[in-house]
């Protein structure tokens, strides 16, 4: 970890969060495990800040079977008291339940679309949209586009995942690169 390249400001000074700013912030996936993966940690993040979320990544991943969808959408009702009383996630009930839920709704838009990555990269014609910010106090939270599939992820039984949410996971999965110009990253994603 180089300290001396210029990055976004957003991930501070913290190992973690540069690490997660230099290696994925804003690269492309088109893997539906790893989709699925933040699309979990982002419905997590809903409310509070990404780094709290980082910090409980692997926590996470021990929790919800390494972000197997398909083991998550079979969860009982035992197995979410279980993870209601794991220290290590966030314990918020309608989130853990919307996990189940939001596992259910990806295999569905997996079987309609072949993969839940062809459904979710057609909104942006399967490229990453390339933002020009000189800020990010300049980065807008939501886009007519994450508006329109927040939309399209309620209607097909999505919980927690408002437009805001949605940005984030753009953010997150390259489907959108809004580190600013000058970051070192910029041109490399």
């Amino acid at each position: 970890m180089d300290n001396n390249k210029k990055r976004c400001a957003w991930c501070g000074t913290d190992p973690l969060y540069i690490k997660y700013h230099d290696e994925e912030w804003g690269v492309p996936v088109k893997d539906d495990k790893i989709l699925f993966e933040f699309l979990i940690l982002e419905s997590f993040q809903a409310g509070l800040s990404w780094i709290t979320v980082l910090r409980k990544r692997e926590n996470f991943r021990m929790a919800f079977d390494n972000f197997n969808y398909k083991k998550i959408a079979k969860y009982d009702q035992n197995k979410i008291d279980e993870l209601l009383q794991n220290r290590g996630i966030i314990r918020n009930k309608l989130k853990v339940n919307s996990a189940v839920s939001n596992a259910k709704a990806f295999m569905k838009i997996q079987n309609e679309f072949g993969s839940f990555s062809n459904y979710i990269w057609r909104f942006t014609d399967n490229t990453p949209i390339k933002n020009s910010w000189k800020n990010h106090k300049d980065v807008p939270p939501t886009t007519s586009i994450s508006d329109a599939i927040s939309k399209d992820l309620k209607k097909r039984g999505f919980k927690f995942m408002g437009s805001t949410v949605v940005y984030a996971y753009m953010q997150a999965v390259g489907m959108v690169n809004d580190h600013i110009t000058d970051c070192f990253r910029y041109q490399q994603v």
